[in-house]
């Protein structure tokens, strides 16, 4: 049980893409960390499996319950339709901006790194995403890269699904080291 005592937040609206919400939440409970689906609106929030809509996943709390303090670590997951939501909502933006401040383990998969240009994380950074919004990330200041997982002082990014084996391994690994003290924002 390596993150015994862990607490995960993940991040997500409905369109969140399946297995980049179900992956790493599996392989983080499998590792002992606790995780917590945070949402926009209590109830149930939908996937969407590869070409239709998919699975329903419980939230355990709203972004109004939920203070990035309480977690060592947030995970967002990919898929077109969540990150789209979730850019345009204040709470969302400032949850992650928050966790980023207090130097947890932020992870960031397929679309989702627009989450971190939204917030200015993204700026000055290494990161990969999806190949549709490679030129989205490299136009606000990250040095975009091809590979399966990049990390970037705590901040973890990763392509697409095929990747989520990497991607939760390393998230596995940062949040093992802690907080990254060093971190800075180029912003």
């Amino acid at each position: 049980m390596e993150l015994s005592g862990k607490k995960i937040a993940i991040l997500a609206a409905n369109g969140f893409e399946q297995s980049e919400l179900e992956v790493p939440r599996d392989a983080l409970k499998a590792a002992g960390a606790t995780v917590e689906i945070i949402s926009l609106q209590p109830g149930e929030i939908k996937g969407w499996d590869k070409k239709d809509w998919g699975r329903s996943v419980k939230v355990d709390k709203t972004l109004d319950q939920a203070a990035a303090d309480d977690y060592d670590a947030l995970v967002l997951p990919g898929g077109q339709i969540n990150p789209d939501l979730l850019r345009v909502e204040p709470k969302a933006l400032s949850f992650i901006r928050s966790a980023f401040d207090a130097k947890k383990v932020v992870a960031a998969v397929c679309h989702a790194p627009w989450l971190l240009v939204e917030t200015g994380i993204a700026k000055g950074r290494r990161m990969t995403s999806y190949k549709s919004i490679k030129t989205d990330v490299a136009n606000a200041g990250a040095k975009w890269e091809d590979a399966e997982v990049v990390v970037d002082q705590g901040v973890i990014t990763s392509r697409n699904p095929g990747d989520l084996k990497a991607f939760s391994a390393k998230i596995i690994e940062e949040v093992k080291e802690g907080r990254h003290t060093q971190r800075s924002s180029a912003a």
